[in-house]
């Protein structure tokens, strides 16, 4: 419940501070500044780790089939 009213006040106040209103804080100039500047270095490290992700997968899917291929030779010893 805490968190809830939390998120609520700090969803509250973020408008309140971009809002092109007199009365409220008018920082939409330099939030979208730094959405300029956090945008491509925030989608280089989501990149990054997909590659990473990618990578690994890739690792995964080959250990499984050596696996696989070694089970296919102990049952061909086997029987």
């Amino acid at each position: 419940m805490v968190a809830l009213i939390v998120g609520i006040i700090f969803i509250l106040f973020a408008v309140y501070t971009v809002l092109p209103f007199p009365w409220a804080l008018g920082w939409w100039e330099p939030v979208l500044e730094f959405l300029m500047g956090g945008v491509p270095i925030l989608a280089l490290f989501i990149g990054l780790i997909a590659v990473f992700i990618g990578i690994a997968d890739i690792k995964d899917k080959i250990e499984a089939k050596k696996e696989e291929a070694e089970e296919a030779a102990e049952a061909i010893k086997q029987s």
